[in-house]
C-alpha cells in the first residue's frame, strides 16, 4: 500500500497523546511533515488496534468525528470522558484546556 509507511508513522504519534488529552488532525499531520490532514483521518479510520487511542484525535475546533469508526461521536465522546476530558459544548472538546502541547 502507498501510504502504509506514513500511516505507520501516523499512528506512532497518536498513540503518544496521553490520557486526558487530544490533538487534532493538522496538528498530527504537521507533526509527521505533511500538509493533508485527511490522512490523518485515513489512518485512524477503522483502528482496531486497541493501543492507539484514535478516539484522542478531534477537528481542528475541538469537534469529535462524526463518523468516527468505532461507533460514532456518541462512542468518541464516551471514551473521551472516561480519558478525563470534558467538553466545551455538547460535541467540542475545550481545547484551551486538554489540546496536547508536544
Amino acid at each position: 500500500m502507498k501510504n502504509s509507511g506514513l500511516f505507520e508513522r501516523i499512528r506512532n504519534v497518536v498513540k503518544r497523546i496521553p490520557k486526558g488529552k487530544v490533538a487534532t488532525y493538522g496538528q498530527i499531520a504537521s507533526l509527521v511533515g505533511i500538509r493533508d490532514a485527511r490522512k490523518v483521518g485515513w489512518a485512524v479510520f477503522g483502528n482496531q488496534d486497541v493501543n492507539i487511542p484514535c478516539h484522542r484525535v478531534v477537528f481542528a475546533n475541538g469537534s469529535l468525528a462524526k463518523n468516527y469508526s468505532l461507533g460514532g461521536y456518541l462512542e468518541q465522546k464516551r471514551r473521551l470522558w472516561k480519558d478525563g476530558v470534558k467538553f466545551s459544548s455538547e460535541y467540542r472538546v475545550d481545547l484551551e484546556r486538554y489540546l496536547w502541547r508536544k
